[in-house]
């Protein structure tokens, strides 16, 4: 079927506050768009959709079925496949005025700084506090328009963050929230339902055309906090915070999670030696997963979900080994190192890897 640019984007284009110009800004526009799940997946279609001209996805992960209730644009076919792959072949199939190219890496420190230079505006889709923070950081060295999201529970929070104006910079994440959380899950331990996962990424997208067609009102110095439950928002006022110094942080900061790489192997256990262990009368299995209904691949002796496990009230049996488990091994490392403080004689052990590498 042949048509044309202006047959694509006729609705798009009717609109005054877009027009012939404002498309032909969308179709010179270089975007990168890091995470390619829940968030970053209709981010991405949305914009090229919308006549992005040149659009960049970056994501290191696999789709997993338990992806599928919330990435609604990969199909159960596509399970174990590269998402960033597979989410740049559906665009191609829907939009063919929109560069697309991926990356099957993940970002961190080394390559982040290369990896934006090359694009007009950053979208974070990604689901890792570390790694916002990151994307949040290098966007202020290299003076690059940062569109946020992020989820938790019911809630969903965007912002444009780092947008030149006449008094400078726009303010940035660390000025809504100066230091990393350390105690809050991400949508695998907490839990989310798929609407407002979608509802945020739109917003997302809706603030990338903004800023790029120079339409609007951006929601820059506040960050707009939506609930899907009560279906309301406010937006909470920012102010810059002169006291902190983002190129220290980015030069003494290593932005790396509690993943295998960092974990203490005296709290660790492997998939082999639990297999060894199972009918071993002293080992009790909790798991910290939060669908109690998950079928596991060995019988658990408590189910005790991360969001409402009270790790400072529970009694261990010191007479038994533990083993805590979770589908990808770092919320039960978190679990495991919190219980090996309060009671350091206890042995306890994290499963590496989790469930899903069991």
């Amino acid at each position: 079927m042949n048509f044309t640019q202006q047959d694509y984007f006729q609705r798009q284009t009717t609109l005054s506050e877009i027009g012939k110009v404002g498309q032909e800004r969308l179709q010179k526009a270089k975007v990168l768009v890091v995470g390619c799940g829940g968030l970053g997946s209709p981010i991405a279609i949305y914009l090229a959709a919308s006549g992005i001209g040149n659009l960049h996805l970056v994501d290191f992960d696999t789709v997993s079925v338990s992806n599928l209730h919330r990435q609604v644009f990969y199909k159960t076919e596509d399970v174990g496949k590269s998402k960033a792959e597979i989410l740049a072949s559906e665009i191609k199939k829907r939009t063919p005025f929109t560069n697309i190219s991926f990356t099957n890496k993940a970002v961190d420190k080394s390559n982040i700084l290369e990896l934006i230079s090359n694009y007009d505006i950053v979208v974070d889709g990604t689901d890792n506090l570390q790694i916002k923070y990151l994307i949040n950081d290098a966007c202020v060295l290299a003076k690059k328009p940062l569109v946020y999201g992020s989820l938790y529970k019911f809630d969903g929070y965007v912002a444009t963050f780092n947008v030149e104006g006449e008094e400078g910079f726009s303010c940035n994440l660390r000025d809504a929230f100066p230091k990393i959380a350390t105690d809050i899950p991400n949508c695998e331990e907490a839990g989310t339902m798929n609407p407002i996962v979608g509802i945020i990424a739109l917003m997302q997208a809706n603030e990338v055309l903004k800023l790029i067609t120079k339409t609007g009102k951006l929601i820059t110095n506040q960050l707009l906090i939506y609930n899907a439950l009560e279906n309301s928002q406010f937006k909470m006022k920012l102010r810059k915070n002169t006291t902190i110094n983002i190129e220290n942080i980015f030069k003494n900061s290593s932005y790396v999670d509690a993943s295998c790489e960092t974990q203490n192997n005296e709290l660790l256990i492997s998939a082999s030696e639990l297999k060894m262990k199972l009918n071993d009368a002293t080992i009790e299995i909790i798991s910290v997963i939060n669908n109690k209904e998950l079928q596991l691949p060995f019988e658990v002796h408590h189910k005790k979900p991360f969001i409402s496990f009270d790790i400072n009230s529970f009694t261990p049996n010191f007479k038994k080994q533990y083993v805590i488990v979770c589908n990808k091994g770092i919320t039960s490392y978190t679990v495991t190192t919190k219980l090996k403080e309060i009671h350091p004689n206890l042995e306890i052990f994290s499963l590496v890897g989790g469930i899903e590498n069991y």
